[in-house]
């Protein structure tokens, strides 16, 4: 764990990335603040007002030395926000409405990450996901092609690093859906020094069993492969043919997947969630994320059961992703 988060300082670091933190009373928001802007690593905009948050940093024995904080009260560049917040609602908010929604500190954030005043977003530590992503796909929006967010977890333990995808958003992904994720989370398994190859999974091997929801998976198998023919991506598999070189050699003799699978595509929010907590409780393996993905700027989601080294982590991903 400590080498991928090495990695991942090292590509950060002196890139001078700003990532947002809007919840800037927190305890743990500020510890985190805190170590980023000591390490140098990137540069932290916490969003409050000035003196409460000076005064949080004090009670918890914090310095804000390389930290910027912004009030949305008495932003003097407000005006600019207001008007590309109403054009990028198309006519769903008037300059009046601009001016109210713009006080939430996750609005006002994700604004300042779209206009490109910052890089990237952690909120979620006193908010819940849909505070978080709701301005994200609102106003920052989703990358050409790409229809839905997901949530990726990099699953580690020692020298192995996988992608569990999609693990936190989407309820029941249809086929297109399922190949966006797929494409999404090779994606994301770069920037980790995962060299993709990727598994669709099913309760199904290769049409060893029919129904509408192994179709779904094979469906998406040919979408992704049509939408990104680089990727070494196959399926549908059962995980042990994805994962077991001998299993594959006698379920999927032919496929470009090997055994040797490093991204799983699960076939439903409720088999992903189940299937990486089970690795990390059963196998020992540590869950990195969830990491949003496919957003044209990266936001991330915090637990509200986290802690500030979770804060610290995910903002080096966010920095990394940006």
């Amino acid at each position: 764990m400590s080498d991928l988060f090495a990695t991942l300082k090292e590509k950060v670091s002196g890139q001078q990335v700003k990532i947002v933190f809007p919840e800037g009373l927190d305890e743990r928001i500020l510890t985190a603040v805190n170590r980023l802007a000591g390490e140098g690593i990137l540069q932290p905009i916490v969003i409050g007002n000035q003196q409460e948050v000076t005064n949080k940093a004090n009670e918890f024995n914090l310095t804000l030395d390389g930290v910027e904080v912004l009030d949305p009260h008495t932003y003097p560049e407000m005006d600019q926000l207001v008007a590309a917040f109403v054009e990028r609602r198309k006519g769903k908010a008037t300059e009046e409405d601009a001016r109210k929604i713009l006080l939430d500190e996750n609005y006002f954030g994700t604004m300042l990450v779209h206009l490109g005043k910052a890089h990237g977003l952690v909120s979620g530590a006193v908010h819940s996901t849909a505070d978080t992503v709701r301005p994200a796909l609102q106003i920052i929006k989703t990358k050409e092609g790409i229809k839905k967010t997901s949530g990726v977890f990099i699953m580690v333990r020692g020298d192995e690093k996988y992608v569990f995808a999609d693990c936190a958003i989407n309820i029941s992904p249809e086929a297109q859906d399922l190949a966006e994720i797929a494409i999404a989370s090779a994606e994301t398994a770069k920037m980790f020094n995962i060299d993709p190859r990727v598994a669709m999974l099913s309760f199904s091997t290769k049409g060893s069993a029919k129904s509408p929801e192994t179709e779904r998976v094979s469906n998406a198998v040919e979408i992704a492969k049509q939408l990104n023919p680089t990727i070494t991506l196959d399926g549908e598999f059962q995980f042990d043919a994805a994962f077991v070189p001998s299993v594959a050699e006698k379920k999927a003799p032919g496929s470009v997947i090997k055994g040797d699978a490093n991204i799983f595509v699960f076939p439903s929010l409720e088999a992903g969630n189940i299937g990486y907590k089970i690795a990390q409780r059963l196998g020992n393996f540590e869950a990195v994320g969830p990491i949003l993905q496919g957003l044209n700027k990266p936001v991330n989601d915090l637990s509200r059961g986290c802690n500030a080294e979770d804060v610290y982590k995910l903002a080096l991903i966010t920095a990394a992703q940006a």
